[in-house]
């Protein structure tokens, strides 16, 4: 049986809306041209696995990985057709909490051998509301005074609720000053962000998802990172597996002492550091 009633069908609409969302669609493009492929309308390798991410996430089912030659549409009637009431790949759709806009975290797709080398996940609950914990964790430009890893986070272009960003990190133990780009989009109204490196650096790939959940404690978030290391990278799937765990619960902390504060007034919220002359924010249609 289909989807329906509280199972809503899943539509090119609802896939148009992850791609244009997520993967950095332009929307234009999708209704001048719905018979044209995914790779038509421009989406990269970096593109497909955010789709394939999100959709695991959303309706429990997998995509293929070779699916830049299929179009919207055929990617919706694949989603629908494994998303029923008996179907081998259906799971519900989270249920809604107290407050329309807050979702618990969706459980993860079982993947049946599909998961990805590495992946953590881990979570702290701060004393403090939804709202609160909302806005000053998706402010990128005042990273580097909610972090403690990072010495800069400069904000290349911004579209809509996608945000690309440059972050430096302070100098390792050696002496060396990491740096990348990546891009997040946060998703106000599911309590969600999910993020890419566009630089991958020792990465093959790195997929990053935050959830936020009203508990009655305050608000719970969440942080899953799913990767794979390079061949040659300095260290393997395990040691990475290791590192993220390590440092997250670290960051996590930090960042619940310094929210709390905030929500307690004992503590101003992070302020941004002054724009640079020139900067792009905002300017690019990239």
């Amino acid at each position: 049986m289909s989807i329906t009633d509280q199972h809503q069908p899943v539509t090119a609409a609802d896939i148009t809306a992850i791609l244009v969302r997520n993967c950095g669609l332009d929307a234009g493009s999708a209704a001048a041209a719905p018979a044209a492929s995914l790779a038509e309308l421009g989406m990269d390798s970096l593109a497909l696995l955010e789709l394939q991410a999100v959709v695991a996430d959303r309706y429990r089912v997998q995509i293929p990985e070779q699916s830049a030659d299929l179009t919207i549409a055929q990617v919706a009637d694949l989603v629908a057709g494994q998303v029923t009431d008996d179907g081998p790949g259906q799971l519900e759709k989270p249920a809604q909490a107290e407050r329309p806009a807050q979702a618990e975290r969706p459980a993860q797709a079982d993947g049946g051998g599909t998961s990805t080398p590495g992946h953590t996940e881990n979570d702290v609950t701060i004393a403090a509301g939804l709202d609160l914990v909302w806005d000053i964790t998706n402010d990128v430009p005042r990273w580097p005074d909610l972090f403690t890893e990072y010495a800069s986070a400069t904000v290349l272009h911004r579209r809509g609720d996608t945000v690309r960003f440059r972050l430096t990190m302070h100098p390792d133990e050696n002496g060396i000053v990491w740096s990348w780009i990546s891009e997040r989009t946060a998703d106000r109204q599911r309590c969600e962000v999910h993020a890419h490196r566009v630089e991958p650096g020792p990465f093959e790939y790195m997929r990053i998802r935050w959830y936020y959940c009203e508990v009655p404690q305050g608000t719970r978030m969440t942080w899953i990172q799913d990767f794979a290391m390079r061949p040659n990278a300095p260290v393997d799937d395990a040691g990475m597996t290791e590192r993220i765990n390590t440092n997250s619960r670290i960051q996590l902390d930090v960042i619940k002492e310094r929210i709390e504060a905030v929500a307690r007034g004992e503590r101003p919220a992070p302020t941004a550091p002054a724009r640079r002359p020139g900067a792009t924010e905002g300017a690019s249609d990239e």
